[in-house]
C-alpha cells in the first residue's frame, strides 16, 4: 500500500491504558485489516519523586508517538475504560487522572474526542462465542468456565488465533511479556467498540 493510500484511508485507533503501559492498535477503518499492534511504556528517569509528574512526563511520551500518526488519517479513538476493581482508592484515582491526561493528549494532537468502552463490553462484543451459559442458566462473558480461568491470557489467544502474523514477546524464561496483554486488549476494545456500534 503506497503512503498516499495509507493516509488516505481513514484508520481507528485503539487503546488500553495503564499507568505502565498503553496498548495501541491501528486499523483500516474501511478493510478492517490489523495495521500496528504495539505499545508505549515509556521509564522516565531520573524517576520523579511524585508520582503525578512521572505520569505528566509519561504523557509526553505518548504525545512524541502520537505526533508521528497525525497526518495518518485517523479519524476514530477508541480507549478501554480501565478495571476500576482496585480497594485502593489513590490507585483508581490516579489511574483515572492518567486517562484523562492521554484522553486531552489525543484531542490536542489528532482533534478527535475519544470514545471509551467497558472492558465486559469489549470482549463481549468482540468475541461473542466467549458468552456462554453460566451455572444459573444466564448467558454471561465467559459463561461455563471455570472460575479462575486467566481471562487476559485467554483473550491474548483470541487475537493470537485471529492475527497468525504477529510476533509477540516473550521473556528470556519463554514466558508472554506482559506488555502483550495490553495489546490484545487494544485490539479487542477496538474490535468490540466497532461492532457494538454497529460499524463492522
Amino acid at each position: 500500500m503506497s503512503k498516499n493510500t495509507l493516509k488516505n484511508s481513514p484508520k481507528v485507533l485503539g487503546l488500553d491504558i495503564s499507568t505502565k503501559t498503553i496498548g495501541w492498535a491501528l486499523f483500516d477503518l474501511k478493510d478492517r485489516n490489523l495495521l500496528e499492534l504495539t505499545h508505549v511504556s515509556p521509564v522516565i528517569k531520573p524517576k520523579p519523586e511524585d508520582k503525578i509528574e512521572e505520569l505528566m512526563f509519561k504523557v509526553d511520551a505518548f504525545e512524541d508517538k502520537l505526533n508521528k500518526y497525525r497526518d495518518l488519517g485517523i479519524t476514530t479513538v477508541v480507549i478501554e475504560e480501565p478495571l476500576l476493581n482496585s480497594n485502593n482508592v489513590w490507585t483508581v484515582g490516579t489511574l483515572l487522572r492518567y486517562n484523562s491526561m492521554i484522553s486531552r493528549s489525543i484531542y490536542n494532537i489528532l482533534g478527535i474526542v475519544p470514545k471509551y468502552i467497558s472492558t465486559y463490553n469489549s470482549r463481549k462484543y468482540a468475541w461473542p462465542e466467549l458468552v456462554q451459559s453460566n451455572e444459573k442458566g444466564k448467558n454471561v462473558l465467559f459463561g461455563g468456565l471455570p472460575k479462575d480461568i486467566d481471562k487476559k491470557e485467554l483473550i491474548w489467544k483470541k487475537v493470537a488465533e485471529a492475527e497468525p502474523q504477529i510476533v509477540w514477546l516473550y521473556t528470556r524464561n519463554n514466558t508472554l511479556k506482559k506488555e502483550c496483554y495490553d495489546q490484545a486488549d487494544s485490539y479487542t476494545c477496538v474490535q468490540g467498540y466497532m461492532k457494538q456500534e454497529g460499524l463492522w
